[in-house]
């Protein structure tokens, strides 16, 4: 069965003030298993730090994702300058929860 397209609809979608106002990360950690990938934002002040967010998204999406990550970085460093990775952490960061 055909799909109709739906090229050039335009969705409305909602965001409360609290999503809107954004969470600080300066890190973030990856796991996966084979139907998806977990994504922990972390903010980090050592000796400690709490998890802001957790994404949780298909494979296919994380590559999409990924995808328009490295789209807009390029795009970055054409209009600002090249960006200079920094260093990752040395410490080992674990979980508990409370």
């Amino acid at each position: 069965m055909e799909q109709p397209e739906n090229k050039g609809q335009q969705l409305q979608v909602k965001i409360s003030d609290e999503v809107l106002k954004g969470t600080y990360a300066n890190m973030v950690q990856v796991g996966h298993t084979r139907e998806e990938f977990v994504l922990d934002f972390m903010n980090l002040f050592p000796p400690s730090g709490i998890v802001t967010a957790r994404v949780i998204v298909s494979p296919g999406h994380l590559k999409r994702v990924a995808e328009a990550i490295s789209d807009n970085l390029k795009k970055y460093e054409t209009q600002y300058g090249k960006i200079e990775a920094s260093e990752a952490p040395e410490h080992k960061i674990g979980f508990r929860t409370e």
